[in-house]
């Protein structure tokens, strides 16, 4: 008899309500939150539903990302593998080649001057970069937080990976991940904040035609130039331009498909689950992530800010040929941004059509905030 009880009470000692704290209990609700945002409110879904699941798996079950010499039989935790490719930089560069076989980069060559609004929507960056370090961090995390403000979560994971700061990966991947599920909250705001009703309503004119050449030597161009100037950027540039040129090319449609599909959607489960994974109440819960989530939000309205005001100089100089809406469309959060920019335009003039006008400076910002993170390797030597 007293096996039996024995036996049930080691049992039950080993479920996990004997051994999870209140901190546990709260990334738990904090993970149920974030599944509900996904599935019922469509908050980028296929992000943030990973994400969340791993951080219910990982507060639940805390070994799913122990490392093997933490453990009695020297194997590690499944999520801690996945979480090795994190930290390698390896999943976010393969992100990237996904996002260059998905991309149409016509609209930024039929209007360069929407690399001039995708640079600008930068600025967050930089600002929320003087900002953490004002708040205690060091140079190389606040470069690793800063890049929150570009609302572009795999660049944040890669930087975070180069930089050594996979302490504060798991609080700067969530940060930056819900910032750009929240894109058609946070920007209007900011957006008529800066913009007149009557700047909202300018009607640009339609992008010339782009040809077959001029697609194929973009990817081409944009490597060779970029990486020359700064080659730590290789590896994001690089990835994305070859997506692209599957793409454009025409010549290897199985490679694109498989780019843009299948390899894309597995890179997004196992970035997604393991960076969920890295959210532990030990690792989440404490003064350091308030301050990233905050800076975060600074950084993404200040990124806003950048490009809606360097449109209206735009605007302003081409006399009134531009929308300065579209420059808000600069900061990385593909195609949501520019999106809104559409959404935005048509609330002042329903028969107004941004959304390709947008699309410039949205795919501009995905290869400014590429070379905002090559920029911070290159000042820290890595």
């Amino acid at each position: 008899m007293s096996y039996v009880t024995d036996t049930l009470s080691n049992l039950l000692q080993q479920t996990a309500f004997f051994n999870l704290t209140w901190g546990n209990y709260l990334m738990i609700a904090v993970a149920c939150v974030f599944l509900f945002l996904a599935i019922k409110k469509g908050f980028e879904p296929l992000l943030l539903v990973p994400i969340a699941f791993g951080m219910l798996l990982v507060n639940i079950y805390p070994d799913i990302m122990a490392k093997p010499e933490d453990m009695s039989n020297g194997v590690g935790g499944l999520l801690h593998y996945f979480y090795i490719l994190d930290e390698w930089s390896i999943l976010p560069s393969l992100i990237f080649m996904g996002v260059g076989a998905m991309t149409d980069f016509g609209p930024l060559i039929a209007n360069p001057v929407s690399f001039l609004m995708g640079a600008a929507a930068q600025l967050g960056i930089y600002m929320a970069y003087f900002l953490a370090i004002f708040m205690g961090f060091n140079g190389k995390a606040a470069a690793a937080i800063s890049i929150i403000g570009g609302a572009d979560g795999p660049t944040s994971i890669f930087l975070a990976g180069k930089l050594g700061q996979t302490g504060l990966m798991g609080p700067i991947a969530v940060a930056a991940y819900s910032y750009m599920s929240l894109v058609p909250i946070i920007q209007p705001p900011i957006m008529k904040l800066f913009t007149t009703e009557e700047e909202r309503k300018i009607k640009m004119s339609q992008l010339r035609p782009v040809s077959k050449l001029e697609k194929i030597l973009f990817p081409i161009i944009i490597t060779i130039v970029v990486c020359l100037i700064l080659p730590t950027t290789a590896p994001l540039v690089g990835m994305l331009m070859l997506g692209n040129l599957f793409r454009e090319s025409g010549v290897v449609k199985q490679l694109t498909e498989t780019a843009s599909n299948a390899l894309m959607y597995i890179v997004v489960i196992l970035l997604g689950t393991s960076v969920g994974a890295s959210t532990s109440a030990e690792a989440f819960l404490n003064l350091d992530t308030l301050k990233i989530v905050a800076l975060g939000l600074i950084a993404f309205a200040f990124g806003t800010a950048g490009g809606v005001l360097f449109g209206k100089l735009l605007c302003k100089i081409t006399k009134g040929k531009i929308n300065p809406l579209i420059g808000s469309a600069g900061v990385s959060a593909v195609p949501m941004a520019a999106r809104v920019s559409q959404k935005v335009g048509a609330e002042a003039d329903p028969t107004n059509f941004l959304l390709m006008h947008a699309m410039g400076p949205n795919v501009a910002g995905v290869i400014g905030t590429a070379v905002a993170a090559g920029t911070f390797m290159a000042i820290f030597g890595v």
